[in-house]
């Protein structure tokens, strides 16, 4: 039987603690925020809470469920559910001992780590060595080893000033900053692989996201639709309290404009460019402060050094924000499976059957405007902000 847990260790992201004193304290409040309006959706809300220098504890009656629901809050660099107690060393040792009768099995190594702040009558290597010593007294028909290499299960005491807090797991949180520390941006969110994880890379560094999802049908179907939503509502997950509106844009009629009136070799460029000057606009309505999109180098044939040039020529008011400049489909991959929208994009949907056999991969910027002022480019996103859609994935 597992011993209760009453509290939540809520350790904040790495960066947090070097900023200035103002910044950080900002960041703290904000984090507290967040964390407080997550738990609140979860009806978790804690009995009582304690700010220190670098850390949050909570004390809950359901410290398990609350640590791993705060995994998804940026940040928090990590969280333990935990047992609280006295400063008193023979406390800490008590219920340190009451943990390890549950949590150490026979024949298992074991190590004891201990960090300290404030004034006590002992170091944490006498911590270590008391506790350890206590556990092999108590447990010794068990045949436990202690082991600091490579330990079957770790015990960590956290003395804080008159507390002490005694756990066995460390779940890791996604680090960061708080949501909400940077300025609002506007995603083009396609619902593949790349787009989402460019978005929760931006969230993570703190800007809530408003999705702007541009809707190709019948070049597309249904599916890719209901896929893009599906992530949005994904990317919301590690929002909450924040607001969930996303942006339908009906680009249907401008791609088949694009096809008649335009060089082929053109299409996706014209119609990126497009979505560029769509984005500036609902940027400017929301009161963001960028576009973001998932675009990596070479990943496409737009997507050349030289085309990206081409693409941001069309952005003019708000920049254009790459995270995904420099990775490739692996690590891509590898942060989309992270965050819990990679089965969710790859998805059998139907992709957009207007691109180009043969793209342009270094096209003329001169010949690209050409073709926008044949296609009327300044006419279709008038049109497409008019007949736009706001949905709210609440």
């Amino acid at each position: 039987m597992d011993i209760e847990l009453d509290s939540v260790i809520v350790r904040f992201g790495g960066e947090i603690g070097i900023k200035g004193e103002w910044t950080r304290r900002r960041c703290q409040q904000l984090l507290l925020r967040n964390l407080m309006s997550t738990l609140g959706q979860r009806k978790l809300v804690p009995k009582a809470i304690t700010q220190k220098r670098g850390r949050i504890y909570l004390r809950t009656t359901k410290a398990k469920t609350t640590a791993l629901e705060l995994t998804k809050v940026f940040g928090i660099s990590s969280v333990s559910p935990a047992r609280q107690t006295s400063s008193d060393l023979k406390a800490i040792t008590e219920t340190t001992l009451e943990i390890a009768q549950t949590q150490v099995d026979n024949e298992k190594g074991f190590a004891i780590r201990c960090r300290r702040v404030g004034k006590h009558p002992y170091s944490s290597m006498d911590v270590c060595k008391e506790l350890g010593k206590k556990i092999l007294e108590r447990l010794k028909n068990r045949n436990l080893r202690v082991d600091l290499v490579n330990p079957d299960i770790i015990i960590s005491a956290e003395v804080r000033d008159k507390q002490a807090y005694i756990y066995t797991e460390r779940l890791q949180g996604p680090g960061g900053f708080p949501l909400g520390s940077q300025a609002k941006v506007v995603v083009l969110l396609s619902g593949g692989i790349d787009s989402p994880v460019a978005s929760w890379l931006v969230m993570k560094r703190g800007c809530p996201i408003t999705p702007i999802y541009v809707d190709n049908t019948p070049f597309t179907d249904e599916r890719t639709t209901d896929r893009a939503l599906e992530t949005a509502k994904k990317l919301f997950e590690w929002a909450k309290g924040f607001p969930r509106k996303t942006y339908i844009i009906r680009n249907g009629q401008n791609i088949q404009r694009i096809k008649e009136k335009a060089p082929k070799r053109f299409g996706c460029l014209l119609c990126k460019r497009l979505m560029y000057r769509i984005a500036e606009r609902i940027a400017e309505r929301e009161g963001a402060e960028g576009v973001v999109t998932g675009e990596a180098i070479g990943e496409q044939a737009s997507q050349t050094m030289h085309n990206l040039r081409v693409l941001d020529d069309a952005a003019t008011k708000f920049p254009i924000h790459r995270p995904l400049l420099g990775f490739n489909k692996t690590e891509i991959e590898k942060l989309a499976r992270k965050i819990g929208t990679f089965e969710i994009s790859t998805r059998r949907a139907k992709g957009c059957m207007a691109a180009p056999l043969k793209p342009a991969t270094k096209a003329k910027l001169e010949m690209v405007k050409e073709a926008e002022e044949k296609i009327g480019i300044t006419e279709m996103v008038e049109k497409a902000i008019t007949t736009s859609e706001t949905l709210d994935l609440s």
